[in-house]
């Protein structure tokens, strides 16, 4: 049984048995529910007994009943709280194992893996689909199997002391339950695709947020919003009839419940008329009758719930099904020298990106990687730290092939400077101690010193302490860009990949990081990727990177004299400049 709850809802062991447990535990106390109605009609059996007998004998005494009933109280105390405990409390424990096997497996996968999911998608998978889970889990699914289980030995209790009452009782509920089974693969298709819809949605909206710069530039905000209520006009009807056809089903199975009274009436008092039962069980089972579909019409309620939620629990799945990157955790280079040879990479299959590359950035030497846009430069820069694997070839850090190495062993000997900088709604002496965690307040100042924030950070309202917004929104880019040189200088890793890192900044602040980065780099492999020649002018060795393939190697002084693709990149360079 454990098994079975692990596989079909992605549970860890020790949720599958806290279920269990869970699921025995609610069965007890439905049963305790039960022990009070028994004891007050076994009182009402006695007192009528005594009654129509004329007997002295007037039973047992009411101190019977009252010291029962307080035991019974206590009982009901102590399962209570054990199902309390086991269906709230573990779950959430069980819930929190999720977030952090899910977080663990995003924390696995190629960093690539995020470049293509939006943040709309993963966001709405480790909130609201967890949350989803929790909720019914804590509320919904043990309360199913305890209510069938209850059910059942009810059922057979019932059938026990009179059987022709009971099959009244019950033949509505296989009915029911067949009616409500033909309609599962529909009720199934409609709950993904509403919750495929409602996700479509969800990213339309993120992604407009994201793009509203651009749409607000090119006056596209009437065109963009009249797409926007397209979409959930169409989700809303989408809904609309989701709900219907659902609703349709599972009130039906409601009605054909509800027949199971008059079934036990006309049954009941055609029993009564020939002797065959007495009026007390007559009675007992009218009230028993008024009251036992009431869980069984909750059961059919919650499963409908059950198979939206196994939408999301499938979601689950497919996360942790991703394949995940590990290698070695113990890694002790020779040097830091990168070598790619004859490395072959494709972002898609029917589509490579880089073809047959092969060089050596050795460490003390600062490597530029040039070329025009769309060449592969930045993808040679990332497979070098390893954010995805290679489709052919090898690539090594000190002569150990990093394939085989634990990402983040890996690139904790990397300092990395995106074009792109990402900053956190924090004050900028957070943004820079990201870098290092540990460095005390002093070393980030001199961090950020050495990539020329200071001047502009004495100018916040509270200096280093200023809070910067969302991705620095407070900032300029360049300001920006250099918060994140800052990050890089404080972590002072042995190998420093800096994609475009100068981009945003005026040539005067280009040349005083440039001055910085020259004492930084000391000792160090530097993979630099620039457009600006003069960016790369002092470079150790150039390589020249065209639609996948390198096809020009050298120092800049033998690639001018080359007059190859470099040399026509400076002098194109030069006139604009000029």
């Amino acid at each position: 049984m454990v098994k079975y709850f692990q596989n079909k809802y992605a549970m860890s062991e020790k949720g599958a048995r806290d279920l269990l447990h869970s699921i025995i535990w609610t069965v007890l106390m439905d049963i305790s529910f039960m022990i009070p109605v028994i004891l007050s009609f076994q009182f009402l059996n006695e007192q009528m007994s005594s009654m129509l007998s004329s007997s002295d004998n007037p039973g047992s005494s009411i101190v019977y009943y009252v010291v029962m009933s307080l035991a019974f109280f206590l009982v009901m105390f102590v399962i209570a709280y054990f199902q309390y405990n086991s269906t709230y409390t573990k779950i959430y424990e069980e819930s929190a194992r999720r977030r952090i096997s899910l977080a663990e497996t995003l924390r696995k996968l190629p960093l690539a893996f995020f470049g293509k999911k939006d943040i709309a998608d993963l966001s709405s998978t480790i909130m609201e689909d967890a949350t989803q889970i929790e909720q019914q889990f804590s509320h919904a699914v043990p309360q199913i199997y305890a209510a069938v289980l209850t059910i059942l030995i009810m059922a057979v209790m019932m059938f026990f002391y009179n059987w022709m009452l009971s099959l009244a009782v019950f033949w509505v509920v296989p009915v029911a339950a067949l009616v409500f089974y033909l309609s599962r693969k529909l009720q199934k298709r409609m709950h993904k695709e509403l919750y495929y819809t409602k996700r479509d949605i969800s990213d339309n909206i993120q992604e407009n947020l994201d793009s509203i710069h651009e749409i607000k530039s090119y006056n596209r905000e009437e065109s963009f919003s009249n797409a926007l209520n397209t979409k959930l006009d169409n989700y809303e009807k989408f809904l609309i009839k989701g709900e219907l056809i659902i609703g349709v089903f599972v009130n039906l199975s409601h009605v054909l419940l509800k027949l199971g009274l008059p079934s036990v009436i006309l049954v009941g008092a055609y029993l009564l008329s020939t002797g065959t039962v007495d009026i007390f069980t007559y009675l007992v089972f009218l009230v028993i009758t008024a009251r036992v579909y009431n869980p069984i019409m909750e059961v059919m309620n919650n499963l409908a719930m059950l198979l939206f939620l196994g939408v999301r629990i499938n979601r689950m799945k497919e996360m942790d099904k991703m394949p995940r990157q590990n290698g070695r955790t113990e890694f002790h280079p020779k040097n830091y020298n990168i070598e790619f040879n004859n490395v072959d990479f494709s972002y898609q299959n029917d589509v490579q990106t880089l073809k047959n590359v092969s060089f050596v950035a050795k460490q003390g030497d600062v490597t530029a990687l040039v070329g025009p846009s769309g060449g592969g430069k930045s993808t040679v820069a990332k497979l070098s730290a390893r954010f995805w694997d290679i489709d052919k070839g090898i690539i090594t850090l000190g002569g150990k092939d990093i394939s085989l190495i634990d990402p983040e062993v890996l690139l904790s000997n990397f300092s990395i400077v995106f074009q792109d900088v990402t900053l956190f709604n924090s004050s900028v002496m957070d943004n820079i101690r990201l870098g290092r965690k540990d460095a005390s307040d002093e070393e980030v100042i001199r961090a950020a010193q050495l990539a020329q924030c200071d001047e502009f950070v004495k100018k916040l309202s509270h200096g280093y302490d200023t809070m910067i917004g969302e991705n620095g929104e407070k900032l300029s880019g360049g300001e920006r860009q250099r918060i994140s040189i800052a990050r890089a200088i404080l972590k002072d890793a042995p190998i420093i990949l800096l994609d475009e890192a100068t981009a945003s900044l005026d040539a005067e602040n280009e040349s005083k990081i440039q001055s910085a980065l020259s004492v930084l780099i000391k000792n160090k492999t530097v993979l630099i990727i620039a457009h600006r020649m003069r960016t790369v002018s002092g470079a150790d060795k150039i390589v020249v990177i065209k639609d996948g393939t390198i096809v020009e190697t050298g120092s800049p002084v033998d690639l001018r004299e080359k007059r190859g693709i470099f040399s026509s990149m400076v002098k194109a360079q030069y006139h604009r400049d000029n």
